[in-house]
């Protein structure tokens, strides 16, 4: 799949931008503040519903507009496919597909699939653990759609409780009835993910280990992935055994009941859940020991970087090629690890490249070159394509 055509209105500092793109590898070249990666994070939006960058759509949209619309008309094969997303803060967003409206925004996750690479990445390793969740949860929706309906019911379910919890130190014979009831769909939700996501870790971990192998070179030490959870069967963040019988549903969805008994006295006393998916980490190994806290600044971005092409080589495996974005961060690689990611990049069906210097790109990348400035985007080479059919109300 690729974008042959992306216009936003209203986007971040975009009053409007019309850009026809191609397959292969794109660089949009400007000086930083142009704009450039608000274009990338308007392709990125579209597959995940969210920015890599905020964690509101409040910012997506131009100061003094209500509303911002991203808009892509999308090569698969020979069908072309029209996405358009209304992103409307403080009120529900809209997606149309082919001119046909979806019934809920989240419907319109899996149709386009993209793996970004951006500074920010680096937080996967020196960051918080609710960055790594977030990083699973994403890759999970992309690989299996019908996740975001079971993490969103996660997510509302987890608020309901902890509002429970919160009162019932207060009233406790109501609340902690009821509370019994909020137990079992958070257990029977949180063990779907759970499992959702032991399944990911397990077929990803092969994935990063030959990445980072090629990026860091002869002589690295082997990356490895682990998940600790605070449901023991889940995992307790030692490296993933590829051999092992991973736990099901309905045996994760057990143990997490069975963790949420025995704290039940703890969360009614703290007013909050403390056991369950959205307290994990994925947790990731560099030899004999967790990447974070021992990792070298460049063993840091090798290993940040391993993270995406894995992402890349496994949506590749399962049949999909994945929209890779570029955000800004050659200049951040010396010369090896941006071999490594060119070649990668080289072989995408469509690569999307910020860059505020043209010469950080690779000559391999360079074969189109879309200037940004002035509130502008300008193709300056490679062949316009027909433009995108707005649809009407």
């Amino acid at each position: 799949m690729y974008v042959r055509h992306l216009q936003v209105g209203q986007f971040r500092s975009w009053e409007s931008a019309d850009l026809a793109l191609t397959p292969g590898p794109t660089v949009l070249v400007g000086r930083n503040g142009q704009g450039k990666t608000n274009l990338v994070e308007a392709v990125g939006y579209l597959a995940t519903l969210s920015s890599h960058r905020v964690s509101s759509d409040a910012p997506l949209v131009r100061h003094g507009a209500t509303q911002a619309v991203v808009r892509a008309a999308l090569r698969r094969d020979e069908r072309e496919l029209l996405v358009e997303v209304e992103i409307n803060p403080g009120r529900a967003n809209r997606v149309r597909v082919n001119r046909a409206p979806l019934p809920r925004p989240r419907e319109v996750l899996g149709l386009v699939k993209t793996v970004l690479f951006a500074p920010e990445d680096l937080a996967l390793v020196r960051g918080d653990p609710a960055e790594r969740r977030r990083f699973l949860d994403d890759l999970l929706v992309s690989r299996t759609p019908r996740l975001a309906g079971v993490r969103s019911d996660y997510d509302r379910v987890l608020k309901q409780r902890n509002a429970l919890l919160k009162t019932a130190r207060l009233a406790r014979g109501n609340a902690l009835a009821t509370l019994d009831v909020w137990d079992g769909h958070l257990t029977e939700l949180g063990g779907q993910l759970l499992a959702a996501r032991l399944r990911l870790v397990a077929d990803l971990a092969p994935f990063v280990a030959d990445a980072y192998a090629g990026v860091a070179g002869p002589g690295a030490d082997r990356a490895a992935l682990g998940y600790s959870s605070t449901v023991p069967l889940a995992g307790t963040g030692e490296p993933v055994d590829p051999d092992r019988l991973l736990p099901g549903d309905g045996e994760l969805a057990a143990a997490l009941r069975e963790q949420v008994a025995e704290r039940r006295t703890d969360e009614v006393d703290r007013g909050v859940t403390l056991v369950g998916p959205h307290r994990d980490d994925l947790v990731l190994h560099l030899g004999p020991a967790p990447a974070k806290g021992y990792a070298s600044h460049g063993e840091s971005w090798s290993f940040a970087l391993a993270v995406k092409l894995a992402c890349f080589a496994l949506l590749r495996a399962e049949g999909d090629d994945p929209i890779l974005v570029l955000d800004d961060v050659f200049a951040e690689l010396d010369t090896g690890r941006r071999s490594a990611l060119a070649e990668v990049a080289a072989g995408a069906e469509q690569t999307l490249i910020t860059a505020a210097v043209a010469e950080d790109v690779p000559a391999a990348l360079r074969g189109t070159r879309v200037e940004v400035a002035d509130g502008r985007a300008t193709v300056l080479s490679a062949d316009t394509p027909r433009p995108i059919e707005v649809p009407s109300d």
